[in-house]
């Protein structure tokens, strides 16, 4: 529970900073970069400190290919469609029953009726503080994309999620024991194959239509771009791909994947308190009666515990 929690808050602080990546790069080189660094910092903890490929590298990898090369994928493909708020409505809100449903007909992992109640209560403080109260008109086409996209990117997650719980039950059954930081490199290995081939696909769309951008001036923008986004873009990466998939990783060895889920969906409620100090936008009464309502879901989570 402590470390889910703790995931939540590493993942809200990594979306300020991926929002600040994102708008000067990007979604998806942003996407790309910061899953990058993010494996760079978790080779350099697996190769010294960790176990490299110790244990059950092949779930790992493949909950990476799902949760972070899937999932994240589509997640940036919401985004610019459904906008933040719904789209983190739909996806974490999607996210913990996917989870709870592919552990319980795959591991065969149930929840106690208690806790169900307790990830729909976590659940609807998040729809309340999440649901949009604007008039925003979305083409019927963004529509649908930014809702198959969405589900999509909450399947992928939950997989991802579930997948894990069955590297970990492989290394227990092998009666073997490996540390977080090189699952979640073994996770990262995984993830980074199909947002750098997205990635390279959409740089030779774009070399094909503009042509191989290289004269003086571009690249004394692109210098300067980089130049203002890297702390952004590093801390994206320690404080989302790197510690918070480490973090996520413990909670998943030991706490079933629908809980765990429903735990990171709040991590869109602590952005309220985070946004306030960093940027200076007001928190609403109803936003703040949803997320009384989520913490109240979490605190019964923790006495069940």
């Amino acid at each position: 529970m402590f470390a889910a929690l703790i995931t939540s808050l590493l993942f809200a602080i990594s979306a300020i900073c991926g929002y600040r990546s994102a708008r000067q790069l990007g979604g998806v080189e942003a996407n790309f970069w910061r899953i990058a660094l993010a494996t760079v910092f978790l080779t350099f903890w697996a190769c010294i400190f960790g176990s490299q490929f110790a244990g059950a590298p092949g779930w790992f990898m493949l909950s990476g290919f799902f949760g972070i090369g899937l999932g994240d994928t589509a997640y940036f493909q919401a985004l610019p469609r459904l906008g933040s708020r719904r789209t983190f409505l739909v996806i974490q809100c999607l996210n913990a029953p996917f989870a709870a449903l592919i552990e319980w007909q795959w591991l065969g992992t149930s929840l106690h009726p208690a806790e169900v109640a307790c990830v729909g209560v976590i659940l609807l403080g998040v729809a309340i503080a999440l649901a949009p109260d604007d008039h925003l008109k979305i083409s019927a086409r963004d529509w649908k994309i930014g809702i198959v996209a969405s589900v999509l990117g909450a399947l992928g997650g939950a997989f991802g999620s579930v997948l894990i719980r069955k590297g970990y039950a492989a290394i227990a059954a092998a009666h073997l024991s490996v540390d977080a930081g090189t699952t979640g490199y073994q996770r990262m290995l995984g993830g980074i194959l199909l947002p750098a081939i997205v990635l390279l696909v959409l740089k030779g769309r774009s070399a094909r239509d503009h042509g191989p951008l290289l004269d003086k001036k571009t690249w004394q923008v692109s210098h300067e771009k980089w130049r203002r986004i890297w702390p952004w873009m590093l801390a994206n990466a320690l404080a989302g791909q790197t510690l918070g998939v480490t973090c996520m990783q413990w909670a998943l060895k030991t706490t079933p994947a629908g809980i765990v889920s429903a735990i990171i969906a709040t991590s869109p409620l602590l952005l309220l308190p985070l946004t306030r100090i960093v940027e200076g936008e007001k928190i609403s009464l109803r936003s703040l009666l949803g997320a009384l309502v989520a913490v109240a879901g979490v605190i019964g989570l923790t006495f069940l515990h």
